[in-house]
């Protein structure tokens, strides 16, 4: 497992402090791109304060954005126009999930929050015949592969944050990252054979920083 010395950590801090700049909002425009240019019914979970909604309410019949944080809904809710076809409520996923048949169901950064297979059978049951699920997600580094992988990513992460603020002045420079961090428990290994079990057919990625992705068709 490689490992950097503690001045260098905490210089790459400083840096990303000083050019911060939001990892899952990057796979954004990734992820719209595995989905239809329009559809029926979607569903966001974990939305935030959705960013990814109005970005998918573009394309959909309806909207439903999912979070556990009222603080965070509320936000969310100013931040989207009344003519929007958004719906935002207070639940937690896998039980509190209002069931559907969504055409799209999106889940980034959140799944490793979640118990991992509850949650992927809960979201294979309300996903439409033919619909898409697609999930960004967190996983935790074991192999050597995971570890390089994320120790190129560090060089590659200070280029985006410096490219993303360059010529922005502070008040219009990228957010990072405010939803609360929690380590994920399950290792890119499991994750992959645990999706793969549960979602026959399933197409699992390792990604630059930090992240994998997931996407699968219902029958």
């Amino acid at each position: 497992m490689p490992v950097l010395p503690n001045r260098l950590v905490a210089a790459l801090h400083r840096f990303n402090a000083a050019y911060p700049w939001d990892h899952n909002a990057h796979y954004h425009r990734w992820l719209l791109r595995q989905l239809p240019r329009r559809f029926g019914a979607a569903l966001d979970v974990g939305c935030g304060s959705g960013d990814l909604v109005r970005a998918l309410a573009a394309r959909a019949e309806a909207v439903l954005g999912v979070d556990a944080d009222p603080r965070i809904l509320a936000g969310a809710r100013e931040l989207t126009g009344q003519d929007a076809p958004v719906t935002y409520t207070l639940a937690c996923a896998p039980d509190g999930l209002p069931p559907g048949r969504y055409d799209v169901i999106t889940c980034v950064a959140v799944l490793h929050h979640l118990p991992f297979a509850d949650t992927l059978t809960r979201l294979r049951r309300e996903l439409a015949p033919g619909g898409t699920l697609v999930v960004v997600g967190c996983a935790r580094a074991a192999r050597p592969r995971d570890h390089w992988l994320g120790l190129a990513a560090i060089p590659l992460n200070a280029l985006t944050g410096w490219v993303k603020n360059r010529g922005r002045p502070a008040p219009h420079r990228p957010v990072s990252m405010t939803a609360p961090v929690r380590e994920p428990g399950m290792t890119y290994d499991e994750v992959g054979r645990e999706a793969r079990r549960l979602l026959p057919g399933a197409r699992f990625r390792r990604r630059l920083f930090w992240r994998y992705t997931l996407v699968w068709r219902a029958p």
